[in-house]
């Protein structure tokens, strides 16, 4: 039988937004206060990897059901400084302008020594707490 009245379900969003001209003002050298600044506080800050931050975000449209995920981290050396950036979020734009996000596909990107335009190809290896995120289906 049809229901007379439908509950209006709400979209649910977790997580850092980060929009492509947030990424696109990271350079390599930037502390890691200012990475802050211009990402927000990272999501996860896994204490086995500290030169890693991983900023996860997460919509639920509650509509239709649909979740839309994206993974960025960035990666520091030991001097507390920016050396590349990994995720479905491109750091780099082509000459033709901003790139679509590639679907469940993670790029990291060496940001001193990776010619403008180019991609790095996709990471293998995943740390501890990807491998977890991974297995609990993020």
């Amino acid at each position: 039988m049809p229901r007379p009245i439908s509950e209006y379900k709400i979209d649910i969003q977790q997580g850092n937004v980060l929009t492509q001209d947030m990424v696109a003002q990271l350079k390599p050298g930037l502390t890691k206060d200012q990475v802050r600044f211009i990402l927000g506080t990272p999501v996860l800050m896994d204490m086995f990897h500290a030169n890693r931050w991983d900023y996860v975000y997460r919509l639920q449209k509650g509509s239709t059901g649909e979740v839309e995920m994206r993974k960025f981290s960035t990666f520091f050396d030991d001097n507390d400084r920016l050396v590349r950036v990994g995720g479905d979020v491109a750091a780099l734009q082509s000459a033709g302008g901003a790139s679509a996000a590639p679907e469940n596909r993670m790029r990291e990107i060496d940001l001193g020594s990776v010619p403008e335009g180019t991609v790095a190809p996709p990471i293998e290896e995943k740390g501890f707490f990807g491998k977890m995120m991974e297995s609990m289906g993020f």
